[in-house]
């Protein structure tokens, strides 16, 4: 379907959570562009050192309140600009804690968004997650594959039931005709700023490795991810902002190099020249009971690329510059 509120390129950019990993180097780069920019963040888990390179630009402007209030959106969201929806909980024990709350706040929340920026005519590119693919074991994953979600009763699943819905009301608004919308999907990003507090792996392999603790890999360390550096999940969401091509579908933003995780572990060590050894821990001893992981996680681009012409061009940031090696 076409773009509703086609328009040229944007010169203002409301960005929620844009004082967390993704956000702030979101809002350097348009800033950068010669953009203005309106950051919402509560700071639940975002943080203001994360703009501290830019906090004194005159075009950005930093609200501190809840990215889901719908006063607090009716008075950042730019007429005929552009909204990088990525304000999310952060990290599976959130999740695993409250999978209700986390569902309810974020359908309420996306459909808060889409109701400011329907008012504003202004453009919404929704960051959506990898998790919503479940446990599909057929690689690489494509946008339009079907979903294989665990059981609602396991909590493990609450994150990627709400980003599915989130995604079904996202789309349905734009095929009505009332916002234009780009949905997202995000595997695995890394880089700086990046915390493992919210069990993030690449930071909490590489805090263990520079204090010589053991680096723990949970279950055998067989299982596989893409990972992608920051800044090229940044110019995938740029280029997606501006295409106008780009509204009413979904897009897989991720590495195009599938590691385990043990390797990971092993390349960490190697790159911070870390003496830690390397640990496997249980899964039961490491989340609640029923919880079950991914065994392998790795996008298909194609359709990102072929839009676009995007692809990955930076090394994973793993203590040193170093990329993984390809699994054979």
């Amino acid at each position: 379907m076409p773009d509703p509120h086609p328009r040229p390129p944007v010169a203002h950019a409301l960005i929620t959570g844009g004082a967390g990993f993704v956000g702030s180097h979101l809002a350097e780069r348009l800033l950068g562009a010669g953009m203005c920019v309106t950051v919402v963040d509560d700071l639940s888990t975002g943080r203001d050192a994360n703009l501290a390179a830019v906090e004194a630009d005159p075009r950005l402007r930093i609200v501190r309140a809840d990215a889901h209030d719908p006063d607090v959106l009716a008075d950042c969201v730019p007429a005929d600009g552009v909204v990088f929806h990525l304000a999310a909980p952060v990290g599976l024990h959130r999740v695993l804690e409250r999978p209700d709350r986390i569902i309810l706040d974020g359908v309420a929340g996306i459909d808060a968004v889409l109701d400011a920026a329907a008012t504003a005519g202004a453009r919404v590119v929704f960051t959506s997650s990898s998790e919503v693919y479940g446990k599909r074991d057929r690689m690489p994953l494509t946008e339009s594959d079907d979903l294989a979600l665990g059981p609602p009763a396991r909590a493990r699943w609450g994150y990627a039931l709400m980003k599915a819905s989130q995604e079904a009301i996202a789309l349905a608004r734009h095929r009505r005709g009332e916002v234009a919308v780009v949905v997202a999907r995000l595997f695995n990003v890394v880089g700086p700023r990046q915390t493992g507090r919210y069990g993030m792996v690449v930071p909490r392999f590489i805090r263990r490795a520079l204090a010589g603790e053991p680096l723990l890999v949970h279950g055998d360390g067989s299982q596989t991810r893409t990972f992608l550096h920051v800044l090229d999940a940044v110019d995938a969401l740029v280029a997606l902002a501006d295409h106008p091509d780009a509204p009413g579908d979904v897009y897989n933003i991720g590495g195009d190099t599938e590691i385990s995780i043990h390797e990971l572990a092993r390349q960490v060590v190697a790159a911070t020249d870390s003496a830690s050894a390397i640990r496997t821990l249980p899964y039961a001893d490491a989340y609640p009971e029923g919880y079950e992981d991914v065994p392998r996680r790795r996008p298909d681009t194609s359709k990102l690329r072929a839009l676009t012409g995007w692809r990955p061009r930076r090394a994973l940031p793993l203590g040193a510059t170093i990329a993984p090696r390809p699994l054979t």
